[in-house]
């Protein structure tokens, strides 16, 4: 598949966002296609160059989020480059940016300036609290919002401290959003022919995944204790360890598998209980259920325990590490996982396409490159001269 037969070819996106919501709304874009354009500061790069493991100085992460991006390396403080920006705007379908409410208005090219470059142009605006309120000009991560949304109240034993993920949760649910929120702000320009700015923040997309706990509270004044891995809506729901020492999670959101699988685990007794019937009455009963579904499997291997809840047609899922990921014959027959080739590493292991379009897949057409690795080639497509190229390299505007 060429990249012109891609479902987004032709719209073109300005990245000017950094860690880690806006660059991995612009990865989905390019995955589909669009001509993604990375804005990076000369001197200082991307941050996201620098999180995450590296091989020999090659960050592999970079490689990953900043995959079907051309870079370019433009000073944006600078009036030159702030002017180069605007050119840019007036090729662009969307432009997405994370910095701090005010600061492109600060630099000269704040959304109304844009729009009269680019009238159609569609500017995405992520930050951690929004552009308005009382927290808008506060410091915004990832972090900040899984604690405020009520995920890490909600997460971790419950005689133990709140737990955060270990990883840019919130991030990756907003840059996912926003990717829906792209879309569906360019369908309101193709009906009107106007872009208009969209507001994200980082915490609003992380508080709805956590669910209805603001209307438990307001309508019934409840506010949910944390149970660990356990459900307050059915049981037997939790992660139970093997014989081997590994660990399996075990869900019955469903009447018929929570049937099965206390069958299957030698206690079909209880399936007559009234309290049974239920997912909140099995929930009153957890220790019991919790009791009867962790003995059974604490005598058996972890490939025996999915071998035998398969076979019940009982739902269980091993816990997994990267290595187990990798290794999965699911995962590696689906292509979850695809390996590409990269300049520096050679072939190089990613997540695929986050989803599959049967008439026009996505495609990973390179992965993350190096610092202004395309300046030259993006700004001679804007119609500049060498001369003026060599005078903003000069000026240290670009690199």
């Amino acid at each position: 598949m060429t990249a012109e037969s891609l479902p987004l070819a032709g719209l073109r996106v300005l990245d000017v966002s950094t860690i880690l919501a806006g660059p991995l709304c612009c990865q989905i874009l390019g995955d589909f296609g669009a001509d993604v354009i990375k804005i990076e500061h000369p001197a200082q790069g991307d941050n996201m160059r620098g999180h995450g493991h590296s091989k020999d100085g090659v960050p592999l992460w970079w490689k990953e989020i900043s995959r079907n991006k051309r870079t370019v390396a433009l000073d944006l403080k600078a009036d030159e480059g702030a002017q180069v920006l605007r050119r840019l705007a007036a090729t662009a379908d969307v432009l997405v940016e994370n910095f701090r409410p005010g600061t492109l208005e600060r630099w000269g090219i704040g959304p109304e300036v844009l729009h009269e470059a680019n009238p159609g142009l569609v500017v995405v605006r992520l930050t951690g609290f929004g552009q308005t309120g009382p927290y808008s000009s506060r410091p915004g991560f990832g972090t900040l919002a899984e604690a405020m949304s009520g995920f890490a109240d909600a997460t971790g034993e419950p005689d133990r401290p709140p737990t955060l993920p270990a990883f840019g949760l919130a991030d990756s649910i907003c840059g996912i959003a926003a990717s829906s929120a792209v879309m569906m702000a360019l369908r309101h320009r193709d009906q009107t022919g106007r872009g208009q700015v969209v507001d994200m923040n980082i915490l609003e997309p992380i508080m709805t995944a956590v669910g209805p706990a603001p209307t438990v509270y307001q309508q019934l004044g409840i506010v949910e204790p944390r149970h660990g891995n356990r459900s307050t809506n059915n049981a037997p729901r939790n992660t139970y360890e093997t014989s081997d020492g590994k660990w399996v999670a075990v869900s019955t959101s469903a009447q018929r598998i929570a049937e099965r699988v206390l069958t299957l685990v030698g206690h079909p007794e209880v399936i007559g209980e009234e309290w049974f019937r239920t997912g909140h009455g099995r929930a009153a009963h957890v220790d019991l259920l919790d009791e009867y579904v962790g003995s059974w499997i604490r005598e058996r291997t972890r490939a025996e325990v999915l071998d035998a809840f398969t076979e019940a047609g009982a739902a269980i899922g091993p816990v997994y590490d990267a290595k187990d990921i990798v290794e999965d014959p699911h995962v590696r027959e689906t292509q979850m996982l695809v390996e590409v080739d990269d300049d520096d590493l050679g072939p190089i292991l990613q997540h695929n396409v986050m989803w599959r379009l049967t008439d026009s897949p996505g495609r990973i057409r390179f992965t993350g490159r190096a610092l202004g690795q395309d300046t030259d080639e993006v700004l001679t497509e804007l119609g500049m001269t060498t001369d003026e190229i060599a005078h903003l390299r000069k000026n240290e505007v670009i690199r």
